[in-house]
């Protein structure tokens, strides 16, 4: 599918919604690269949350930025548009999609009437409209020490399927250049087909993805955890004074526990800061 701008799917594992995360065709060369030695073509495009392009690390100020210590050069996310700023020479759409907030700059061609879907424009006539969840293509960049994303293609989502699949495909990307790609072997134990499969589970405590598959997290967190995946809740997760009440924990305990479980992308925010969900995968 082409969305436009030269962008079109890709050949990576998860298309996602819009089939625009991964990478571009014939950027994997036909292998499969190991954790820690992983290197990327310069037309690749990156799938992430805006977290990972707040977080994302920079060596100097004119080197690429880096996520998971992979150099990236195009990233394309989804976030529900908090803002629009129409300037002279750019449009500015602060995006927010649950684990941050940052701003996207288009910038106007003065020589066009009107604003194409696939970007450039000289208004505002694409139907991004504040409240209304926009998918992103660009680069990203910094200036005065804050960052931006200097926007190629920006588009209204129109299905809202697109986010959860885009939010799928940025966490399958991650775990495939922090923990290698998925094994393929068969399933053992007693549960006959149960996949054995790196992010599979063990028939243990955990539920979704099992303990083998989890990063190492402290025995609150593990708690946290299944309290979350375990107690009736709405979309938007469970708050953490109730996880707390719930486990008898101390709210300080909580909150640390928490914050692991938020740095290895095992919960997200929802709400607010102190509300939770976990990020099933």
């Amino acid at each position: 599918m082409d969305y436009g701008g030269g962008y079109s799917t890709t050949s990576y594992g998860a298309q996602g919604g819009a089939g625009g995360g991964g990478f571009m065709a014939g950027s994997q060369g036909g292998s499969q690269p190991n954790k820690g030695n992983i290197s990327q073509s310069k037309d690749t495009l990156r799938p992430c949350t805006i977290k990972q392009v707040l977080d994302a690390t920079q060596p100097h100020p004119d080197a690429e930025f880096k996520i998971d210590d992979i150099e990236v050069q195009q990233i394309t996310f989804v976030g529900q548009i908090r803002n629009i700023s129409t300037q002279t020479t750019n449009i500015t759409y602060k995006l927010d999609d649950g684990t941050g907030t940052v701003e996207v700059k288009q910038w106007i061609d003065s020589e066009a009437s009107t604003m194409d879907l696939g970007g450039g424009g000289g208004k505002n006539n694409s139907g991004l409209v504040e409240d209304g969840w926009a998918r992103v293509w660009g680069r990203l960049k910094a200036f005065n020490n804050r960052r931006h994303v200097g926007a190629h293609v920006i588009r209204p989502v129109a299905d809202k399927m697109e986010i959860t699949h885009h939010l799928l495909e940025a966490t399958y990307v991650h775990l495939y250049f922090t923990r290698g790609p998925l094994e393929s072997s068969g399933g053992k134990g007693a549960n006959g087909g149960q996949m054995d499969g790196q992010y599979g589970g063990d028939g243990g405590e955990m539920g979704m993805g099992g303990a083998r598959g989890m990063p190492s997290v402290s025995p609150n967190a593990r708690r946290v955890l299944q309290c979350l995946k375990e107690t009736p809740q709405n979309n938007e997760g469970l708050n953490v004074q109730h996880v707390a009440a719930s486990l008898r924990m101390p709210l300080t305990e909580v909150m640390k526990a928490g914050d692991e479980l938020l740095t290895q992308s095992l919960i997200f925010t929802t709400v607010d800061d102190s509300t939770w969900a976990v990020l099933d995968l």
